[in-house]
């Protein structure tokens, strides 16, 4: 009998998923998770329950038997929500350019599934959330890198080498702004710069904007956003989620904006995806959006004290280098000696109890890096200060 069976009876995933990093983050969270005694920094994730308002709706709505399926795009009245909502921040968005998603997440699978095709060349500006750039790997898409610089004044991206990676024949850029991990945001004159370049050439922008309420600069309602410049011709998608501004991590809801021409592909994605976001969870998003923004200017205010307490408080410890970023909810910083960025923050958990997440995790523009997500009370961040301090002075 042969040792090795044939290909023709392997059991294990085609070559493109097998050929998938796997996510590190939860490689480190695997090695401590469920220890109380670890303080947990690794998930980007508000340490806040949902509040009440939104959660007593979703209970209502379960009370009323809305357990059936419902329209592939979302209720009529979260579509409405959030074109409500969008428009109030942005340019007019309509209803009839909403879809809603079964998470963040899914919203930006489903427009990867619509855009991309095997072989299709996809930049990404990274360092970045691995799911992004694996995502256009599971369709067979080459992914072409361009890294953000660190310095003293934090992340930037050199927008003339971004636009010189968008060569003709480029199917689309992904752009997380604010970013993750690095907190990095595209300011309003690089996103001109990028829209026309990419008019000019055909590429889609799939913009994830999930975190654009988690700006801390130039007093801004939100981050800057392709949403500001875009025109109904224009080649681009937006994802969002209600995840992060509205501390709904657990109930996996967001939408895509996309252009009239793309929606009804993209209902036939939903469709053999998800078929539809769950009713009583719509109804806790319509609240959410409609009612929330007072939820949103707490998290946002209670995050920058945070990032602000947690950045001045690295800057004490010998050998960490970080930079107040100006949005989401991370410092993404450097520290002096880390070369196995993985192999330090599993020491972190076994020696310091302290879980963060590593900055390999984020492409290979994150080694040396760790990234500390700051959506915790102050008490928390300081405990986790003094026993990264302590580790790193041994």
């Amino acid at each position: 009998m042969n040792d090795r069976a044939p290909a023709l009876h392997a059991l294990d995933a085609r070559g493109a998923v097998r050929a998938l990093v796997a996510s590190q983050i939860r490689e480190v969270a695997n090695a401590g998770m469920g220890d109380a005694d670890i303080l947990p920094f690794w998930f980007g994730e508000p340490d806040e329950v949902t509040p009440a308002y939104i959660r007593d709706v979703a209970v209502a709505s379960l009370a009323a038997g809305e357990t059936f399926y419902t329209q592939n795009f979302g209720i009529p009245e979260l579509r409405e929500a959030i074109a409500t909502y969008l428009s109030r921040l942005h340019r007019p968005v309509a209803a009839d350019n909403i879809a809603v998603t079964a998470s963040g997440m899914s919203a930006l699978m489903l427009c990867v599934e619509a855009l991309v095709s095997p072989g299709d060349r996809v930049v990404c500006v990274t360092p970045l959330w691995p799911n992004l750039t694996e995502i256009p790997k599971i369709l067979g898409a080459e992914v072409v890198r361009v890294s953000l610089a660190f310095g003293a004044s934090g992340w930037s991206l050199d927008v003339g080498r971004l636009l010189d990676a968008l060569t003709p024949g480029t199917r689309a850029v992904m752009i997380n702004s604010p970013n993750n991990p690095t907190g990095w945001t595209l300011d309003c004159d690089d996103a001109a710069a990028i829209l026309a370049h990419c008019r000019k050439h055909g590429i889609w922008i799939i913009a994830d904007d999930v975190y654009e309420r988690l700006y801390y600069a130039g007093g801004m309602a939100s981050a800057p956003s392709f949403l500001d410049l875009m025109e109904a011709t224009d080649r681009i998608v937006s994802t969002n989620s209600f995840s992060k501004a509205w501390l709904m991590t657990g109930w996996r809801l967001g939408w895509i904006v996309a252009p009239a021409a793309l929606m009804p592909d993209l209902g036939k994605l939903i469709e053999y995806n998800t078929s539809c976001s769950p009713v009583f969870v719509q109804r806790a998003g319509v609240v959410a959006i409609r009612d929330g923004e007072p939820t949103v200017l707490h998290t946002l205010e209670r995050f920058r004290a945070a990032r602000d307490f947690l950045v001045a408080e690295l800057a004490r410890i010998d050998r960490v280098h970080a930079a107040l970023p100006p949005g989401a909810m991370y410092v993404f910083f450097r520290v002096d000696g880390v070369e196995d960025s993985l192999a330090f923050c599993k020491r972190l958990v076994r020696e310091a109890r302290l879980g963060l997440a590593p900055g390999s995790a984020f492409g290979p523009e994150g080694e040396g890096f760790v990234r500390w997500c700051f959506a915790a009370g102050q008490d928390r961040l300081a405990q986790g200060v003094r026993r990264l301090g302590a580790f790193l002075g041994q």
